[in-house]
């Protein structure tokens, strides 16, 4: 594969609400890529503690105990002004705080190295896309620069604007952005190349953590996605099933114990992550169990959640799917007869009712599960990629997507009134006529600058060091403790003449508390002791243990 512009293979990133997943073409297919704990997609969380900076597992694993400091959903806010009302309504869900910074951009607030930062949330997102390309590098053993990065469909400018500057602050070289369902698209185009005869009709229903999009596209055995409509809402997901679910918590909590956990951000952040696993087990059991202990005020907290409750508290926004999977049809000048295949992308596209809605509205039709829906995002993100890398592969190179504006686009006339130029869902083609070949657009929309960008980056420069050196500091650290542990293990082991055993036992004694009193010296005394304590240990012949 060739390298645009140098920088290693190009990768396919599917930067999502809840999760996100990275992809590369190598030996002739296209890898999912494990993270370094060995799973497949990686938590969209960002984690601030006084010693270190967390993305992906480590991360959501602070929610709990550190939820101040936890950064998720920032895909909800990215692009949107602070003063709109679905981002108020947001940031009262949120266990963080999110403030109003310059040009009316949401900034979040956390408390870092002990001290209080603000961070847009191009900079939150540039982290999760870092840890991506991270992740990327560890697998493939070259430094990665080029990626096609997916958005929901129903982005508009000024979203993926915001997430084009957070992959130039994470360092990488944005080939394209493309809609995420074109892209779970192309990964079914892949998989059934061989089978595909003719022109196939293709509706892709997108429900993910946070956003939904459905698309209907016509697929051809030579490789040419023709996008024909999409719809979608950039704020309807799993997210908005678990609120559901907590708001119908807190209200039992409050028959039963006459007691308002509004408000209280730990408590809500606890209940939230239980609403989420017994949300998961609805997906196969009819029934689930919510269980905190001493959720608040000393409360152990227990209820049984039936699949029919979830269902019911939740049937506004599944209606509300079948709604905007009807104006597709109708933007796309189809009727659901002529649909040949339903695609599931999205890791809530498994709720059996929602599934069942689907089934029903094209009459009984077979729904297309063959193609993993966490990870089919990322899949075709991939293809792309190393399609505008130059790869010679026949399926790669013949991938050819044409696409719509899921939203009209428009120019401003007198009176601040928007005129349509092009009216949403139609690729349309334009002429210039008796003027001249240029055309200058000026954006005035508010978002960061090129220099604020260019200090995004120098700051994730200067935490990607202090990261690293917390971690030579932590490696240290560990190799200190390991050492005594062997150390202790040997001297037991071995016959030591009493003086010298007494010798030993203190020096590494008087280790053991320097190593309790606080991880604050620097890895070159750390590795010193480390130093001190073999060479005492090797003076004596010992046996191998």
């Amino acid at each position: 594969m060739e390298n645009v512009g140098g920088g290693g293979p190009a990768i396919g990133i599917d930067l999502g609400t809840t999760y996100s997943c990275v992809a590369v073409w190598k030996h002739n297919k296209i890898e999912i890529i494990t993270n370094d704990q060995g799973n497949r997609t990686t938590p969209s969380c960002v984690a601030f503690t006084n010693n270190e900076q967390l993305v992906g597992d480590g991360a959501k694993n602070q929610i709990a105990k550190n939820h101040a400091n936890t950064v998720f959903n920032v895909k909800r806010l990215i692009g949107r002004r602070f003063s709109e009302a679905m981002v108020q309504d947001d940031i009262k869900l949120l266990p963080y705080r999110v403030i109003q910074g310059p040009n009316d951009m949401p900034k979040i607030m956390v408390t870092h190295m002990e001290n209080e930062q603000q961070f847009s949330t191009e900079e939150i997102s540039s982290m999760i896309l870092k840890k991506m390309k991270e992740v990327a590098e560890a697998y493939v053993g070259q430094t990665v620069k080029n990626a096609v990065i997916t958005v929901p469909a129903y982005f508009n400018d000024s979203q993926r604007q915001a997430t084009k500057d957070a992959a130039t602050i994470a360092g990488l070289n944005v080939l394209r952005m493309i809609n995420e369902p074109t892209a779970a698209a192309i990964a079914y185009g892949i998989d059934n190349m061989l089978g595909l005869t003719g022109k196939r009709n293709v509706v892709v229903f997108d429900l993910g953590g946070g956003t939904f999009d459905v698309s209907i596209l016509t697929i051809d055995e030579v490789g040419k996605f023709e996008v024909k409509a999409v719809a979608g809402d950039t704020h309807l997901g799993g997210e908005d099933f678990d609120n559901r679910m907590v708001d119908y918590c807190v209200e039992e909590f409050k028959k039963k114990y006459e007691m308002d956990l509004t408000g209280k951000k730990r408590a809500l952040g606890r209940l939230k992550a239980e609403c989420e696993k017994a949300k998961r087990v609805l997906s196969y059991a009819t029934q689930a169990s919510v269980e905190l202990e001493l959720l608040h005020k000393g409360i152990d907290f227990s209820m049984a959640f039936s699949r029919a409750k979830f269902e019911e508290l939740n049937m506004s926004y599944f209606t509300k799917c079948i709604e905007q999977l009807e104006s597709c049809l109708a933007d796309a000048n189809m009727t659901k007869g002529n649909v040949d295949e339903v695609i599931l992308v999205g890791g809530s596209t498994r709720i059996p009712k929602v599934q069942l809605m689907l089934q029903e509205f094209f009459d009984g039709k077979e729904l297309c599960k063959n193609i993993n829906p966490d990870e089919a995002v990322a899949y075709g993100a991939a293809v792309m990629a190393a399609n505008l890398s130059g790869d010679t592969t026949k399926m790669i190179k013949e991938v050819m997507v044409t696409d719509v504006t899921p939203l009209s686009l428009g120019i401003e006339t007198k009176g601040d009134i928007m005129t349509v130029v092009f009216r949403n869902s139609t690729c349309s083609k334009g002429s210039l006529t008796n003027i001249t070949e240029k055309l200058t657009v000026t954006n005035y929309g508010g978002r960061i600058s090129k220099q604020e960008v260019d200090k995004m980056m120098k700051d994730a420069e200067k935490f990607k060091v202090e990261d690293q050196r917390f971690k030579r500091k932590a490696e240290a650290y560990n190799a200190l403790d390991d050492c005594i542990y062997d150390l202790r293990k040997k001297i037991k082991s071995n016959d030591v003449p009493p003086k010298d055993m007494k010798n030993m036992h203190y020096a590494l004694a008087v280790t053991m508390q320097w190593l309790s009193q606080g991880r604050v010296a620097e890895v070159e005394e750390i590795e010193r002791r480390k130093k001190y304590l073999i060479n005492l240990v090797s003076r004596f012949p010992f046996r191998k243990t």
